[in-house]
C-alpha cells in the first residue's frame, strides 16, 4: 500500500507537469493571454520545480520525508484550487510556480522514501519500476486525461482534478508512512547554502527558458544570468566552509550519481520535450480537438508503462548501466522511426512504430537512470541525492525544450502549415540524435569501465 501511494505521487508530479499542454489554446482564449506569456502556464512550473528541487532535497533529510510529502502534497491541493478559480493571468501564472514549489518538495521527498523504505537491490528496484511507470506514463496520460478534462468540462477542470487526489496523498502518506524520527540537532540546515543555491537555479532555469523567448539578450535576461552566476559562484564558496553543506562533498564524488546527473538532463533535454511536439502536430498540423489529442497520447502512456517494468527486469540480468544504455539506443531508433511518419495527411497507426520503440526506451531508461542515482547512497543523504538528480532533470528539459524549439523554427502558438510541420520534424530528429549519443556515451563509459577493472 505505501508503494501505490508512492506512485500516486508521482503520477500527481508528472500530470501537474504535462496535463496544461492541451489545454494551452482555451486557458489563453479564456482568461486572454497573450501568445508571449502564454508558455509562462508551463514554464513558472518548470522555473519553481527546477530552482527549489535541491532545497527539497535536503528538507526531506532533515525535516522529515513523511512530514514533506504530506506538506507538498497539501500544497499541491491548495493551490489547484486557487488555480481553477483563476481569473487572471497572473493569478494563474503564480499558481503554477506555487505547483512547482509543491513538486520540489513531493519529488524528493517520495524517492527518498523509496530510498529508504525499500533494501538496495531487487526490493528498491522493483519500487522504482512501479514509481517509474507512474511517472513515466504521466508524462502522456497528462495529454489524454487534459484533452479529456478540457473536451467535457473546460480548462478549469485540469486544476481542480488535482484538489482531491492530492489530499487523498497527504492522509494517506500521513497514515501509511513511517514516522519521522527526532531532528538530528546535529546536522544543520545550512541556510545559506540553500538560498544561494535556490535563487542561483531558479534564476538559471528562467534564464534558459526567458532568452530564446525573447530571442535576443534583453536587459532583464542579461541581468538574472550575471545575479545567478554571482548566487551559484556564492553557494560554491559557501558549501566549501561549511561544516554540514548543503550537498555532501562526499556526493559529488560519487560515479553513480554523476552518471545519473548526466543522464537525467539528457532524458529532461530529449524524451521530455517529445510530448510537446507531439501535441503540436496533433493540435495544430492534423487538426485533432482536445479529446482526440489526449486518445493520442493514450498508446504512449501504455508502452511507457510497460518500459518501466521491462526496464526492472532487465536490470536483474543486463544490470543497471546496459539498462539505461539500451533504453537510451531503444529511444533514439524510435524517434528517428517516428520522424519521417510525421506528415500533414498521415494516419495515426504510421505513427506507432516510433511511438512504441520510443515509449519502452523511455521507460526502460527513467527506471534505469533511477535506480543509479539511489544506489551506494546513504540513507541520510537520498533526499539531497534525488535532489541532485532531479535538477539535472529539470534544467536538462528547459534547455533541451528551448534548444528544440530554436533549431526547429517556425514554431509558435499561431504557427502553421509546412513550416510548423517541418519544425516538429526537425526537433524529433535532432531528440533522436541526443538520445543516441547519450547511448553511445553510456556504452562506452560502460566499456572503459569494464578494462579498467578487469
Amino acid at each position: 500500500m505505501p508503494l501505490a501511494v508512492l506512485a500516486l505521487g508521482q503520477l500527481v508530479i508528472s500530470l501537474d507537469y504535462n496535463i496544461v499542454y492541451v489545454a494551452l489554446p482555451d486557458i489563453g482564449a479564456g482568461l486572454g493571454f497573450s501568445d508571449h506569456d502564454l508558455q509562462w502556464v508551463v514554464s513558472a512550473y518548470v522555473v519553481a520545480t527546477g530552482g527549489f528541487l535541491l532545497l527539497g532535497g535536503r528538507a526531506a533529510d532533515l525535516l522529515g520525508r513523511r512530514r514533506m510529502f504530506v506538506v507538498a502534497a497539501l500544497l499541491y491541493a491548495g493551490s489547484s484550487l486557487v488555480g481553477g478559480l483563476a481569473q487572471s493571468p497572473g493569478v494563474l501564472v503564480a499558481v503554477r510556480a506555487v505547483q512547482g514549489i509543491g513538486g520540489s518538495l513531493l519529488f524528493p521527498a517520495t524517492l527518498s522514501v523509496i530510498g529508504t523504505l525499500y533494501a538496495e537491490g531487487r526490493d528498491r528496484n522493483r519500487a522504482l519500476a512501479v514509481w517509474g511507470a507512474a511517472g513515466a506514463g504521466g508524462l502522456c496520460f497528462g495529454s489524454l486525461l487534459g484533452g479529456v478534462l478540457v473536451e467535457a468540462f473546460g480548462w478549469p477542470s485540469v486544476f481542480f482534478v488535482n484538489v482531491p487526489v492530492a489530499g487523498a496523498l497527504a492522509v494517506a502518506g500521513r497514515l501509511l508512512f513511517p514516522a519521522d524520527g527526532p531532528r538530528d540537532r546535529s546536522r544543520n540546515f545550512d541556510a545559506a547554502g540553500a538560498l544561494s543555491a535556490t535563487a542561483g537555479i531558479t534564476l538559471l532555469v528562467y534564464v534558459l527558458v526567458r532568452a530564446p523567448a525573447e530571442g535576443r539578450p534583453t536587459p532583464t535576461v542579461l541581468g538574472s544570468a550575471v545575479l545567478c552566476a554571482g548566487l551559484l559562484t556564492l553557494f560554491a564558496v559557501v558549501e566549501r566552509r561549511s561544516r554540514d553543506p548543503l550537498v555532501p562533498a562526499g556526493l559529488l564524488g560519487h560515479r553513480g550519481l554523476r552518471t545519473a546527473m548526466g543522464s537525467a538532463a539528457l532524458f529532461g533535454a530529449t524524451f521530455s520535450a517529445v510530448p510537446y511536439f507531439l501535441t503540436l502536430y496533433f493540435r495544430s498540423v492534423r487538426g485533432y480537438g482536445a479529446a482526440a489529442t489526449g486518445l493520442a497520447f493514450l498508446v504512449p502512456a501504455l508502452v511507457v508503462a510497460v518500459g518501466t517494468r521491462a526496464g526492472e527486469r532487465a536490470v536483474s540480468v543486463l544490470g543497471v548501466r546496459r539498462t539505461l544504455a539500451g533504453g537510451m539506443a531503444l529511444g533514439a531508433a524510435g524517434a528517428a522511426a517516428l520522424a519521417p511518419a510525421l506528415t500533414s495527411h498521415g494516419s495515426y497507426p504510421a505513427l506507432l512504430p516510433g511511438i512504441v520503440l520510443l515509449g519502452l526506451g523511455q521507460g526502460a531508461a527513467w527506471t534505469g537512470l533511477w535506480i543509479t542515482a539511489s544506489a551506494g547512497v546513504a540513507p541520510g543523504d537520498q533526499g539531497v541525492a534525488s535532489g541532485m538528480a532531479s535538477t539535472a532533470l529539470q534544467v536538462g528539459g528547459a534547455v533541451g525544450l528551448a534548444l528544440l524549439v530554436a533549431v526547429a523554427g517556425g514554431i509558435g502558438q499561431n504557427a502553421s502549415g509546412p513550416a510548423l510541420l517541418d519544425g516538429i520534424r526537425t526537433a524529433v530528429l535532432v531528440t533522436a540524435a541526443g538520445i543516441g549519443c547519450g547511448a553511445l556515451a553510456l556504452f562506452a563509459r560502460h566499456r572503459t569501465t569494464d578494462s579498467t577493472t578487469s
